[in-house]
């Protein structure tokens, strides 16, 4: 693929524009993270659901998406990152549609599980892509793009749920509802294949098929003539030609960040950010509140998890992604220690326990949301980095599928406080995991991260 000239001003344009576009698979994470809070309720009124297959059917797409990102790594080594981006768009397209035609829950969880393919691989492989394009002086600003397409397709799903959800009477919403709210993912899946084909192949992808002209060209593109050898020097100097295996991540000297990435993204998830993105309706009507309440109160949570989402973007760079996710976790542990206090005591106003769930969205908004999808794209070494990132990514879906799976059952079994005090207690071990394990990596290039990992048991 060929290039025209472009001047010095237009270097960032351009690895923006691309890294936008990548991002998409972002958005559509999002929306499906989102979608399901409005429609769960009317589904379960619909097919007549205790707590076990509520859970189900919530996580089901988090099933396939697990498969999805663990076959990531592998297939976009062989086939390239681009191509594998467009298979994910695919494949969420058709789990939109089917999500919104079914007849059964078992017809609906199976295209949830379709869909949630294409979803695990793009959550893999859009951060992935982004990373391999990025200069290093704004890679993790870049890379964050990611997360802000997450929550703005949070934000707007929020919305399209109120906003469906308002056009009927209580017997529409269960009948109909639901499926208009699936059925507008498709949308933005399609949108997302017809960009795909305007972005290319990432550099390191084309070096290690020994198409080096191509790569110095994207680099080119990027970073400006004079950067574009050097970065392509630097790439050559690792002899990234070869495709690690899975077996090589547990080298000793790539023990540290196979541990880093895969703890973060655990953490990542079992800290309850999902158990609200999912539930939070549901959360929102034990402080009281009415249903329409509840979804005005969800799109609250939307709105300041976009805004503070976008504040990490203009952080991560300059602060760094160490202090944000120990300042983040600490503040994560407080809310959801206080929220845990709301509901045991009972009494305790519904806004207040409102209140301090919107302050803990916004302290993982800024921290563990964005930072950690950075790291897992850049801690690992070229070589094996689609598929390390693959396994990090499983782990990190495996973990969203116990926590959309047990959490109606934990509310039933333990109690709403309890299970804040887990999550609690979860997010405070986080805390200690950073402080004493994470390394900064700001300011690095991939290939003078991938040098410290193996020269060295840390960064």
């Amino acid at each position: 693929m060929s290039f025209p000239t472009s001047s010095a001003n237009s270097f960032s344009r351009y690895s923006s524009f691309y890294s936008m576009i990548a991002a998409i698979g972002g958005f559509l994470f999002g929306y499906d993270t989102a979608v399901i809070s409005g429609a769960i309720g009317f589904i379960q009124d619909r097919f007549v659901l205790d707590a076990g297959m509520v859970g189900w059917t919530v996580s089901s797409l988090v099933v396939g998406a697990t498969f999805g990102a663990a076959f990531s790594g592998i297939l976009s080594d062989r086939f390239g990152r681009k191509r594998m981006l467009i298979l994910a768009a695919l494949l969420f397209v058709i789990g939109s549609a089917g999500s919104a035609i079914p007849g059964s829950v078992a017809a609906l969880v199976t295209a949830r599980i379709f869909g949630g393919l294409g979803v695990g691989m793009a959550s893999t492989l859009s951060p992935l892509y982004i990373a391999e394009i990025a200069p290093a002086r704004n890679r993790g600003r870049l890379v964050s793009i990611y997360q802000l397409a997450v929550v703005t397709g949070i934000f707007v799903t929020f919305f399209i749920n109120a906003f469906i959800a308002g056009l009927g009477d209580a017997a529409w919403d269960v009948a109909y509802a639901w499926r208009w709210m699936f059925g507008f993912g498709i949308a933005p899946g399609v949108l997302y294949l017809v960009l795909l084909a305007r972005i290319p192949e990432t550099p390191r992808w084309l070096m290690k098929q020994n198409r080096e002209v191509e790569a110095l060209e994207v680099l080119e593109r990027m970073n400006g003539k004079e950067a574009a050898k050097t970065e392509l020097e630097e790439i050559l100097n690792l002899k990234v030609e070869d495709a690690g295996s899975i077996r090589e991540l547990f080298h000793p000297s790539l023990r540290l960040p196979l541990i880093v990435g895969v703890v973060l993204a655990i953490l990542q998830q079992i800290t309850g950010i999902n158990a609200i993105m999912y539930y939070a309706p549901e959360i929102f009507k034990q402080t009281g509140a009415g249903s329409n309440a509840a979804l005005v109160q969800t799109v609250l949570v939307g709105i300041v998890n976009f805004a503070f989402t976008l504040a990490a973007l203009w952080l991560i760079d300059r602060v760094g992604r160490r202090m944000l996710l120990l300042a983040g976790s600490l503040a994560m542990t407080v809310c959801l220690f206080v929220v845990g206090y709301g509901f045991h005591e009972g009494g305790v106003s519904g806004l207040l326990i409102l209140f301090f769930i919107l302050l803990y969205v916004a302290s993982f908004a800024v921290s563990f949301g964005p930072v950690v999808w950075v790291m897992i794209s850049e801690i690992f070494p070229t070589r094996i980095r689609g598929r390390a990132t693959a396994v990090a990514s499983f782990f990190l879906w495996a973990a969203d599928y116990a926590v959309s799976q047990t959490f109606p059952m934990l509310i039933e079994g333990i109690g709403t406080a309890a299970t804040f005090w887990l999550f609690a207690a979860i997010s405070l071990a986080a805390v200690l995991f950073c402080a004493g394990v994470v390394p900064e990596t700001k300011g690095k290039s991939l290939e003078q991260i991938e040098r410290q990992w193996g020269g060295k048991s840390r960064i």
